[in-house]
């Protein structure tokens, strides 16, 4: 496999009740051929979001934008352009780091956190400094991170889900109602 430049060529997901964003590091292959994070099947992205937010795991790319702004989730990835080798991470060179203004100035991020340890070196070589923010590294749910089963995940994942209780109990409750 040949590596090439690549731009990321998806919006983030975000809206101005976010308080929650998570950064992946460069959308995988399957993920640029969907034009959708984490779309690659292995990838336990969604079911940890599904476990995190007691719902159904999403299906469409509709679903998923529901599942995350209902439950005042953002994500976007560190990267905006880079050369790439399929959808290696370890194969990462030339970066160019996404602008994060736009998300954090749109809406009320309290807590960023990274999915994988790449996300996580990555936003704190290129984006910390001018954020002024830290950001949490979680472990990836990548399938190329076999050594944690989506029970594993969840142990550290869970940090997010505890998060949103305490700060939007009664948001979620109105949500909830509105969906009926």
């Amino acid at each position: 496999m040949k590596t090439e430049q690549v731009t990321h060529e998806f919006e983030p997901v975000f809206d101005k009740n976010s308080r929650v964003l998570i950064l992946g590091t460069f959308p995988s292959v399957k993920s640029r051929e969907n034009q959708f994070y984490y779309g690659h099947p292995q990838n336990r992205f969604w079911k940890i979001m599904a476990r995190l937010t007691d719902s159904e795991v999403p299906e469409t790319i509709e679903e998923k934008k529901h599942l995350l702004l209902t439950h005042g989730i953002a994500i976007w990835d560190v990267i905006a352009s880079c050369e790439i080798t399929g959808s290696s991470d370890s194969s990462i060179r030339n970066v160019v780091p996404t602008d994060l203004d736009c998300v954090l100035s749109g809406s009320r991020i309290e807590k960023i956190y990274a999915n994988g340890g790449t996300a996580k070196k990555l936003y704190d070589k290129y984006s910390r400094a001018v954020t002024g923010r830290e950001i949490t590294g979680l472990p990836s749910t990548s399938p190329a991170n076999a050594a944690y089963s989506v029970d594993k995940l969840m142990e550290s994942w869970g940090e997010i889900r505890q998060y949103l209780r305490e700060i939007m109990p009664d948001d979620q409750e109105k949500s909830a109602g509105n969906a009926e």
